[in-house]
């Protein structure tokens, strides 16, 4: 099965570059170049993993991965930085996201975390509708 990413980049060339490198690994990939953007993107699909790149203008990568949390805390966030401080590393983690890559991105290490992510994610899924399942055997009584 194809992964579904959405990567958020405000660097264009990099976001092309990205995009495209991904789908050479044939992963679904939107792209978004602005938080605001990518933030209308999730609220409209569903995606298996979100690259986010943590310095961004008007809304950084920290601001932008509450928000993705609080409005889906099973979302699995990738954050990217070229400028990472520990600080923001242990910041990151606690709201939720699943690891912090440092720019230029490793697309085999990024590849495997991706895929981590979408391990992680059906599993949530499952888990999720197996609950659903016994409520309404619960509820029917059958």
């Amino acid at each position: 099965m194809s992964e579904k990413i959405l990567l958020i980049d405000d660097e264009v060339d990099f976001l092309s570059a990205m995009s495209e490198r991904m789908k050479a690994r044939d992963m679904q990939v939107t792209t978004a170049s602005s938080a605001k953007e990518g933030l209308e993107k999730v609220a409209a699909g569903s995606f298996d993993a979100v690259i986010l790149d943590l310095a961004m203008p008007e809304m950084d990568g920290i601001e932008t991965l509450k928000i993705l949390k609080e409005k889906n805390p099973d979302l699995q966030v990738i954050l990217l930085t070229g400028h990472a401080t520990i600080k923001q590393g242990i910041e990151a983690m606690k709201l939720g996201a699943m690891d912090l890559l440092e720019k230029p991105a490793d697309i085999n290490a990024l590849t495997e975390k991706i895929k981590t992510a979408q391990a992680k994610k059906m599993l949530i899924v499952e888990k999720k509708n197996e609950e659903m399942i016994r409520k309404i055997m619960a509820t029917k009584g059958w």
